[in-house]
């Protein structure tokens, strides 16, 4: 009997039971990035008041308000939320989603959506964002997509597809596609792109992968072997036990039409 593929509302709840190794393992997100989206937004994050929508564990939210931000964190997960407390505890975090946004009209100059805008209906969210944003304002949404031409990275992509028949990072690449990130048309984009790295143990490496939603939603029976015969694999590229992994930022920039 074939089962059914996990449905997009688990994968998006999945991470709750595992804010804890997400906090520990996901990357963050490199310096230039946050120039970018200065630049592109036509204004400085330092003052600008910010809401960061799909916040979990505080990763993006660190980084903008260590920049002068005065940010508001917007998250729909209990446990991601409990661990943003933790983490940044002199920021406010409210909870719900940019479906329904908890803010009130024209209260944000920035919108920022990191790894969460694949999460909410563009339908409904794109008008949320809308109402929310100050006059001037901007929607940022962006990912940190594996770098599909570095060979290694590549092909571990592929054996994830083939274990768990689907892409883990597909919806991250199609989100960022500004047709799908907003089907009504009512927003203009800019985009661009930044390229960086990190060097991280194998076991960081593997805990990371193991916390994104294709992972959780199989549950440890299903994962566990996948994540022990890849560790053999990554020790083969990177035998000292130190991984560099490669990323692209994909970042779009939206302004109202």
């Amino acid at each position: 009997m074939t089962l059914a593929p996990p449905s997009h509302t688990a994968r998006a709840h999945s991470f709750n039971t595992a804010a804890a190794q997400y906090a520990a393992n996901r990357p963050s997100y490199p310096p230039a990035l946050l120039d970018a989206i200065e630049d592109l937004a036509g204004r400085p994050l330092a003052g600008a008041r910010v809401a960061d929508v799909g916040a979990g564990t505080g990763i993006s939210t660190a980084l903008l308000r260590d920049r002068g931000a005065r940010v508001v964190a917007v998250e729909p997960g209990a446990g991601m939320a409990v661990q943003f407390r933790r983490a940044l505890p002199e920021v406010p975090v409210v909870r719900g989603d940019g479906n329904a946004l908890p803010l009130a009209t024209a209260c944000a100059d920035l919108l920022t959506y990191a790894q969460s805008w694949h999460w909410v209906d563009p339908a409904r969210a794109v008008p949320e964002a809308l109402r929310v944003l100050r006059p001037g304002g901007a929607l940022a949404l962006w990912w940190n997509t594996s770098a599909l031409d570095v060979p290694w990275i590549d092909e571990q992509q592929r054996r994830i597809r083939r274990h768990f028949g689907v892409d883990a990072a597909g919806w991250k690449r199609t989100g960022s596609d500004t047709r799908v990130a907003d089907p009504s048309g009512r927003l203009d984009f800019s985009h661009h792109r930044v390229r960086w790295s990190r060097r991280v143990t194998v076991d960081t490496h593997l805990a990371n992968i193991g916390s994104h939603s294709v992972f959780l939603v199989h549950g440890e029976e299903r994962s566990r072997p996948f994540l022990t015969e890849e560790r053999a694999h990554v020790l083969d590229v990177f035998p000292s036990g130190v991984v560099d992994e490669v990323y692209e930022v994909e970042l779009l920039i939206a302004t109202p039409r």
